[in-house]
């Protein structure tokens, strides 16, 4: 790969990571394109060289905060086996609750805004969302029980877009603990790590 190549992918990815942390914080009509190549350090027409609009960028965007929840899932999975929603819902009601609003889930932050968005939008952040599920359901011991991995899913989700929105720490403390106390208990075969 040539030096001019490696610098081409690194400004769309400085782009993509301004964009990410942009519309998390802003939304989608809180900044222009001259803003978000600001944010990534480029001129407007470097955004277009990557990006045919600013909407392709979110799509991007969505995209990309969709895939960091997946793979936040896979690791908790991998390293604590069947027990990993306890362990998952304490880092998300926790961590991610409390980080700066630029830093939060892209699945809580880009939910309501896809809501508003057109068919093609909403057909990526749905691909995404059902390879979450799929790999939050993989081996449940019953098949009945990907309901409450839908329920736990938006439990997280809701409660966290809920505690965000409260002033009072301790109101937000509250509805943390009773998502945390409240995810239904799923089932899964054994692995191999138990």
């Amino acid at each position: 790969m040539t030096n001019k190549e490696k610098q081409k992918i690194e400004t769309k990815e400085r782009i993509l990571d301004a964009a990410n942390r942009t519309f998390k914080e802003k939304g989608f009509s809180g900044i222009g394109v001259d803003g978000l190549a600001k944010e990534a350090g480029v001129t407007s027409g470097a955004f277009y060289v990557h990006f045919k609009s600013k909407v392709e960028a979110f799509r991007a965007s969505v995209s990309s905060g969709l895939k960091d929840f997946h793979e936040g899932i896979n690791s908790f999975k991998k390293e604590n086996g069947n027990k990993w929603w306890h362990e998952f819902s304490k880092f998300y009601m926790g961590e991610k609750r409390q980080c700066n609003l630029n830093e939060s889930c892209g699945l809580q932050s880009f939910s309501s805004e896809v809501g508003r968005f057109d068919g093609d939008t909403k057909l990526l952040y749905e691909e995404e969302l059902k390879k979450i599920i799929n790999t939050a359901s993989t081996d449940l011991l019953n098949e009945k029980d990907k309901e409450k991995v839908w329920a736990n899913i938006s439990m997280l989700v809701g409660g966290l877009t809920i505690a965000r929105a409260v002033e009072d720490k301790d109101l937000a403390d509250e509805i943390s603990r009773a998502i945390e106390n409240n995810l239904h208990d799923i089932k899964y075969k054994k692995s191999s790590s138990e």
